[in-house]
């Protein structure tokens, strides 16, 4: 049975689900069992599973996670959160140097089978150190998978799939995705790790993005349809692995490309998939490829920076016009109010 809930709610369906399904799943990190659940993932699991599976823990980052990877080495499935993916930058050893490496060092004979949620992105003024999207430092990492949905129904299944897998798996979610809605099978399901999906078809010029940015170029896709611009927008989900199959299937058809990213266009993701298209595609591109992204300086805390330093649907538009070498100044002219540091009324902050 399929119904419409939110990205927050699919979250915490499938985390309910897991905690049925397989007695070895936990969850822990700070504020699981507070009243408002991590952005509502986590609300009611306590009370259903109690504090041996719904684990609050003391603001140590490093130990949390050792103690994670601890249990997940030693055969159960832990779901670690950590509520800023920049809380985890005190736990790198424990992600990069241990998970990460762990089947390898033993010859594919032991796995740390250890999920971790992160949350990325801007809103509420949150500043440099509590709004970062650093997806490109952990998709480096051989030995660890980086998710990063989109949608309810993907934000249910990937956790599921990954929590099932035997890799050490991080999933970003955007701040501004938690209040999204969309229709969700109430099945214990899986989505493919690794597989991106064209979301919008079309034949002028692909776009290829990942995450929240998914939604603002599926903004900018309907208002260039409007003046007969044909769009095609691929989802990544996965941004390691990357489905390079179904991003060259469609670079062939279009023979044009714009790359999407809320990370710093500098050595990020962006810059990987440009290369691999490079390398991959057998066709000749009819205009140059373009990136946008995040400009290489910290994230701004003000909301006068925010607007000229995050990318909206008018940059996308901007961008696709351009490489058409379109000059329509009516097109760009619409309503964009609705990005100053808040998506939207229903989002709520600031953690």
């Amino acid at each position: 049975m399929s119904r419409i809930i939110t990205y927050a709610s699919a979250i915490q369906e499938a985390q309910e689900q897991l905690l049925e399904s397989n007695p070895s799943v936990f969850i822990l990190g700070m504020g699981v069992t507070s009243p408002t659940g991590v952005f509502g993932t986590t609300v009611g699991l306590l009370e259903k599973f109690g504090p041996e599976r719904v684990l609050e823990v003391p603001a140590s980052e490093s130990a949390i996670t050792g103690v994670a990877l601890g249990a997940a080495i030693s055969g159960m499935r832990p779901i670690l959160i950590h509520q800023r993916v920049d809380f985890s930058l005190l736990s790198m050893d424990a992600i990069v140097n241990q998970a990460a490496k762990w089947r390898y060092m033993y010859g594919g004979a032991m796995s740390a089978p250890l999920t971790i949620r992160m949350i990325i992105g801007r809103g509420w003024g949150q500043g440099p150190q509590h709004s970062q999207s650093l997806q490109s430092w952990f998709a480096h990492i051989p030995g660890l998978r980086v998710l990063m949905p989109t949608t309810p129904s993907d934000a249910k299944g990937l956790l599921i799939a990954a929590v099932n897998g035997e890799t050490p798996t991080i999933i970003l979610e955007h701040r501004w995705l938690f209040g999204i809605k969309g229709i969700v099978n109430k099945s214990f399901f899986e989505v493919a790790i690794g597989k991106g999906e064209v979301v919008k078809k079309g034949k002028d010029v692909t776009i290829i993005s990942v995450s929240y940015m998914t939604i603002e170029s599926l903004e900018a896709a309907k208002i260039l349809e409007k003046f007969h611009i044909s769009v095609e927008v691929i989802d990544l989900k996965s941004i390691s692995p990357i489905d390079i199959d179904t991003i060259i299937k469609s670079i062939n058809k279009t023979r044009r490309v714009i790359i999407i990213d809320h990370g710093h266009i500098s050595f990020g993701i962006s810059a990987e998939i440009l290369s691999l298209i490079i390398e991959n595609s057998t066709v000749e591109l009819l205009s140059r490829p373009k990136r946008i992204g995040l400009p290489h300086a910290p994230t701004p805390t003000s909301y006068s920076l925010s607007e000229v330093y995050y990318p909206n649907t008018k940059d996308i538009i901007t961008g696709i016009l351009e490489m058409l070498k379109i000059k329509n100044s009516q097109i760009i002219e619409f309503n964009n109010n609705k990005f100053t540091d808040i998506p939207n009324e229903d989002f709520t902050g600031p953690y």
